[in-house]
């Protein structure tokens, strides 16, 4: 039985949910307890989500809550970051969308893409993503980008980090923002311009701060996918860049990755 915030957590979000995707039964959430790491969480509400509207929904209600929301694609990681014991939002039988773009430089896609059939759908064009991690077989999209994958090709020059072009992604408050679209940013600009000025605020405290500029160039000269991509901070000064790059290897805890094009 939900104790009675996550029983008005459900009330809220079953009008937007349909109610088969939503599951509370503890015999089906205890299914999704585990990922492919040793770790084990039961979580009380399992979603599966069928688009961004019903993402927005879930974030806006379980923050007015404060209730903790966890995000699962394939469930590949062997680090425990796609387990919960509060919420857990998956990714439903859709997000498959692809667009190929500029003459097959770039690639748009939806997260619920795995890995490799991304690269073949570029294959006919005789190009690939560049993060190859060794589950591209399994993983998705949203998980690879969610973690900053690379792998043993592509290194530190062509990894999720280094290829994303725009993004776009819901926030914990259930606003959406497109890095792609002009409209989009003029109007995150009116509702979170704080927000991009707290990024550049952080950014010029960066550079002014020599020691600690050189030490987060140095940390990620190297092959680093452990915590926030700080180097955002250094690499941007545009604050739309340096937010969707602190989104590449967040693991889902900044926002939602909805929608990406690669280069």
């Amino acid at each position: 039985m939900l104790s009675a915030k996550y029983a008005q957590f459900y009330n809220k979000v079953v009008k937007t949910v349909p109610q088969k995707n939503i599951i509370t039964d503890p015999l089906r959430t205890v299914t999704f307890g585990t990922d492919a790491s040793f770790y084990r969480l039961n979580p009380k509400i399992v979603i599966n989500v069928e688009n961004e509207q019903e993402v927005r929904q879930i974030l806006f209600q379980a923050n007015k809550l404060r209730l903790p929301v966890t995000f699962r694609a394939a469930g590949t990681s062997l680090s425990g970051q796609a387990i919960s014991d509060s919420i857990l939002v998956r990714l439903g039988e859709g997000w498959r969308k692809y667009n190929i773009l500029d003459h097959a430089r770039k690639i748009q896609l939806e997260p619920g893409i795995i890995g490799s059939d991304a690269n073949a759908i570029l294959a006919a064009f005789d190009k690939k993503i560049g993060p190859d991690p060794a589950s591209i077989d399994s993983a998705k999209i949203g998980g690879i980008l969610a973690n900053n994958a690379s792998g043993m090709c592509c290194g530190i020059e062509q990894n999720s980090y280094q290829t994303l072009e725009s993004i776009r992604v819901v926030l914990a408050d259930g606003t959406h923002v497109d890095t792609a679209s002009e409209s989009s940013r003029s109007d995150f600009e009116t509702t979170h311009g704080y927000l991009l000025k707290t990024l550049s605020r952080i950014r010029a405290r960066v550079l002014k701060a020599k020691q600690l500029r050189e030490r987060i160039g140095y940390k990620y000269k190297i092959k680093n996918t452990t915590g926030y991509s700080l180097n955002a901070l250094i690499d941007f000064e545009d604050p739309y860049e340096i937010m969707s790059h602190l989104m590449i290897g967040s693991e889902g805890t900044l926002g939602f990755i909805s929608n990406v094009i690669l280069k």
